[in-house]
Parts: structure tokens; C-alpha cells; sequence
């Protein structure tokens, strides 16, 4: 057994790294959310199921048949990244408008909230199972079904590691993520939208006082996150070349867990809480097989609520000074 996990340890390690990049997208619309308004929005994995099915809308409608090179690769992919963006971050803004706005107004419970996610995950899951596929798509089998992406991209070998090949897309998809979770950090912490995300975090309240608009501020962190994960929806959709509409519910399990694993609400920690659960659920593969990832990933999830609730690195957006 640990012959093969020195056998497998780098190919492991790059799947790890690239899953990992995509969890830590999602992961940093679970943790901006919660930071500002104490909420986990579990409709964002829903969020994130969107932005597959943006992304996958371009190359379709283009009508991509052939693998492409040079500067039609390259515009293929930007244009995929901005549909799965664009998909996505209006979803997540119409949620935050329709299933949570109303609430906050009316002063509900936080559990309340909670269940209005829930409902607008199941919601948008039939939605796109019963009239979005079939329909745009041209899929008569009500969506029910693994969609695969038209073949726009050769996997070519990029370089190799210890005699093990490294894809171009899986390189694109890491340095990617981390140029986006780059972008957001300096985004937060550097501009006047970014003070205004911290100071509602930290004091709703003393914020309003001077002057922030608490509804533009909530809906800025709402199109932020669901950005992040339009970007992993592309990436996830140019590496793996698939989606279907019940795609989010895991993922948006495994990047909550990575969040949590991170420390929920510190932008960071979504990065470390990525790459950790990716890798490690990788390198356990190597050990307990394939089947067991998915136990891996809620076995972390477990172990960390129960002892070290507050993540790796702890600190929240509402510890951060303003």
C-alpha cells in the first residue's frame, strides 16, 4: 500500500490541487456570506450548478465541433469563464433579492433564512431538470441526464513530474483559481467596496451610521461570491467536461467543507480549506480506493465541527479590522 502511494503520490497531488482550486472558489461565497450576514447560503451549490450550464451554453451555441488552438482557444475559454460569471452571479443576486432580502426586512430568524435556501436549492435543481435543459438544451429526457461539453480542447501534456504527465488544463485551472482568490483578497481588502463588506461584518449597525448602504453591500457580497463560483464552474467544466443539474449538491457539500475546514468567513481560509480537503481526499483514495472519497470529505467535515469548529486559520470577516 505505500508503494502505491509513492507510485500515485504526484498524479494525486495535481488532481488534489485542481479539485482543491475549485472547492476553494465555491468555498468563498459560502464563507463571504455567512462573514457579512451569518447565513449559509446552501443555495449556492445550486449557484455553482448554474454557472456549468452558462459555461457549457457558449461552446453549444457556437457550435463547436473540432478542438481549437491559439487565439480561438484562448477566446473560447474567456468567453466560458465570463458566461459561467455572468450565470452565476445573477443567480446568486436574484436569490439574495427574492429568497433572503424579504426575510432580513421583515426581521426574521436566521433559520428562516435557512429554509428559504434550502427551498430556492430544490427549486432551482426542477427548474433546470424540467424546463431548462429539455428546452435550451434540447435534452427530452427532462435533464436527467450527464451533459457533456463539445470537444474544444486537446488534452495535451504540458510537462511531466517524476515521469508523471501534467495536463494544460489542469494548470489552467489552478493558476487560474488562485489569480480569482488573488483578485477577491485585495478586492476586500483594498477598496472602498472591501472596508464596506468588513465594517458590515463587524458592526452592521455602526456601519449604517457612517453612511455604508447595507443593501448594496449585501448584494455586492452576494454577485462577489457567486462570481467566484461562475469562475469554478468553467474551470470545472473546461477540466472534467461535464455537469447535470444535481452536480451542486455535492460540491456545494465539499466546498462548505472546505470553507468550515478553512475557518468559515475568513477569505483564506477558503484557499487552505480547498487545497486541504482536495489533496486529502485524493491521497486518501490512494489508501481506502476511489469509492471513499466522498466518506473522506464528510468525515473531515465531522471531525472539524466537533473539534476545531472555528477552521484552520480561525479568524472571520468580523474579526478583521474594518
Amino acid at each position: 500500500m505505500f508503494n502505491d502511494f509513492i507510485n500515485q503520490f504526484w498524479p494525486s497531488t495535481i488532481d488534489g490541487l485542481s479539485f482543491g482550486a475549485i472547492y476553494a472558489l465555491i468555498a468563498l461565497g459560502y464563507t463571504m456570506v455567512y462573514g457579512v450576514l451569518r447565513l449559509i447560503n446552501f443555495a449556492h451549490s445550486e449557484v455553482f450548478m448554474i454557472g456549468t450550464f452558462g459555461a457549457m451554453f457558449v461552446p453549444f451555441a457556437i457550435g463547436v465541433d473540432s478542438a481549437l488552438t491559439g487565439l480561438a482557444l484562448v477566446g473560447m475559454i474567456v468567453l466560458m469563464i465570463l458566461a459561467g460569471m455572468l450565470a452565476s452571479a445573477g443567480t446568486a443576486v436574484a436569490l439574495e433579492r427574492i429568497a433572503y432580502r424579504p426575510l432580513r426586512k421583515r426581521g426574521a430568524s436566521r433559520l428562516a433564512a435557512l429554509i428559504s435556501a434550502i427551498g430556492a436549492s430544490i427549486f432551482l435543481q426542477e427548474l433546470f431538470a424540467l424546463v431548462v435543459i429539455p428546452n435550451v438544451f434540447d435534452r427530452p429526457e427532462r435533464g436527467r441526464i450527464q451533459m457533456g461539453l463539445p470537444q474544444f480542447m486537446e488534452r495535451t501534456e504540458l510537462f511531466s513530474i517524476a515521469g508523471h504527465p501534467v495536463r494544460a488544463d489542469q494548470v489552467l485551472v489552478i493558476v487560474a483559481a488562485l489569480g480569482m482568490m488573488v483578485v477577491l483578497d485585495r478586492l476586500v481588502n483594498r477598496t472602498k467596496i472591501g472596508r464596506g463588506i468588513r465594517a458590515t461584518a463587524q458592526n452592521p449597525e455602526a456601519a449604517v451610521l457612517m453612511g455604508v448602504d447595507i443593501d448594496k453591500i449585501i448584494r455586492m457580497t452576494f454577485l462577489l461570491g457567486g462570481a467566484m463560483a461562475g469562475v469554478a464552474s468553467a474551470l470545472y467544466l473546461i477540466s472534467y467536461e461535464n455537469t447535470n443539474y444535481y452536480i451542486g449538491f455535492l460540491f456545494g457539500i465539499k466546498a462548505f467543507t472546505a470553507a468550515v475546514l478553512g475557518g468559515i468567513g475568513n477569505l483564506r481560509g477558503a484557499l487552505v480549506g480547498g487545497v486541504v480537503l482536495g489533496l486529502v481526499e485524493n491521497y486518501g483514495a490512494i489508501f481506502f480506493g476511489s469509492d471513499w472519497k466522498h466518506v473522506i470529505s464528510f468525515t473531515i467535515l465531522v471531525l472539524v465541527l466537533m473539534f476545531r469548529p472555528t477552521g484552520i486559520l480561525g479568524e472571520s470577516l468580523q474579526q478583521a479590522r474594518a
